[in-house]
């Protein structure tokens, strides 16, 4: 009784600490049709000040969901490169995400095996300032989409990138592991990548130096294994290696002209000289047909039938005849041999004779001797002494 009150208490101490204890919240304000980029640090989770580091050895690991969903939102991604590193939640969210979401992130030490909860909330609405009709998407080889989510590797990529484009603000739209679009997990060789799409957008037309890069002559350059045609310096080298061969431009400043709507008809084929259907039908009588069909299988089944009965039952000769068709001599050495035979069956089952002496116990095949009969054969060695 005494051990079951210990275990009670303990245990409605732990529910009512988890019941006291509440998640933090942070609000952000993620926008449609543009990049959010959230790091989840280790400082945050473990509480500690702000000039306080976390020490290498710590271990940390996220798992982060939608709130009364398994799994997160189909615009938001997450990603970690190992517990000792920061986790990243980032993605583009569309017109169909916008509104509120509420994004519950856990957090486990690996170490001591405890756990925080954060909640974030995400109000998700409509950018302001102009459209963004002109997008380019460059798939970035050097680096993984850990190391592009920060602020800081991404402002230095749409400053190297504003020396290809006409003048004006470049906004990161999207960003994705190459992993994601089908891409190869790369050898652990020192260098090798995953790779990352970049997609950016900006409100001035796109450069001749990127048009010709997406032209379809640079494209068959690629196809052939040779260079793509760049005009102009590239700016993002060295700090970003880009494959100029997987450079997508799109142009949203001219809208696209609706699908058109099909317009029931009459259900009338226009009239067509290669096809004349019939115009009348002569009405069909299927009875014969049905009847050739299931009558004749039957007869022929019928007809096998009976001549098999005729050959099996009706051309029997009989013992009689065949008695009668054998001829004596024949008939006198059958009935001597199976007489002979009956005679030595019976002979054999009432002979008296006795048992070879290789098949009696102890048997010595080189004097001859055995054993009397009234000698118990157990206690008798297997190998008896050779004199």
């Amino acid at each position: 009784m005494a051990v079951a009150l210990i275990w009670t208490l303990l245990l409605m101490g732990l529910l009512a600490g988890l019941g006291g204890t509440k998640a933090q919240q942070t609000t952000l304000y993620p926008l449609v049709g543009r990049v959010f980029v959230h790091t989840l640090d280790h400082e945050a989770f473990l509480g500690l000040p702000e000039h306080n580091a976390v020490p290498t050895t710590v271990r940390i690991t996220y798992h982060a969901h939608l709130q009364g969903h398994p799994d997160l939102p189909r615009w938001l991604r997450y990603t970690q490169r190992s517990p000792h590193h920061p986790g990243f939640l980032y993605g583009s969210a569309t017109s169909e995400d916008r509104g509120r979401q509420v994004i519950e992130v856990t957090a486990y030490n690996r170490d001591s095996f405890d756990t925080t909860q954060q909640r974030l909330v995400l109000e998700i609405g409509d950018p302001e300032g102009p459209l963004l009709p002109y997008q380019a998407e460059f798939l970035v080889r050097s680096h993984d989409v850990e190391e592009v989510l920060p602020s800081t590797p991404a402002s230095r990529f749409l400053s190297a990138l504003g020396g290809l484009w006409e003048p004006g603000e470049l906004q990161l739209l999207n960003i994705t592991s190459a992993l994601d679009r089908g891409g190869r997990v790369p050898l652990p060789i020192e260098g090798q990548r995953e790779g990352v799409y970049i997609k950016v957008g900006s409100a001035s037309p796109f450069s001749t130096c990127l048009k010709m890069v997406a032209s379809p002559d640079s494209h068959a350059r690629c196809a052939q294994g040779q260079p793509p045609l760049l005009s102009c310096y590239d700016t993002l080298a060295p700090h970003f290696r880009i494959d100029w061969c997987n450079v997508t431009l799109v142009d949203k400043s001219v809208p696209e002209p609706a699908d058109e709507v099909p317009t029931p008809g009459d259900g009338i084929l226009e009239h067509d000289p290669f096809f004349c259907p019939p115009t009348e039908a002569p009405d069909r009588d299927f009875l014969v047909d049905a009847l050739v069909t299931l009558l004749v299988p039957l007869l022929v089944a019928l007809l096998l039938t009976l001549l098999l009965a005729y050959v099996m039952c009706c051309r029997r000769e009989g013992r009689l005849k065949r008695d009668l068709a054998t001829s004596d001599i024949q008939m006198f050495h059958h009935c001597t041999i199976h007489g002979n035979t009956e005679e030595l069956r019976q002979m054999a089952a009432s002979r008296e004779v006795p048992r070879p002496l290789s098949t009696l116990p102890m048997f010595n095949v080189r004097t001859g001797e055995q054993l009397p009969p009234r000698v118990d054969s157990a206690q008798v060695p297997l190998i008896l002494d050779q004199h």
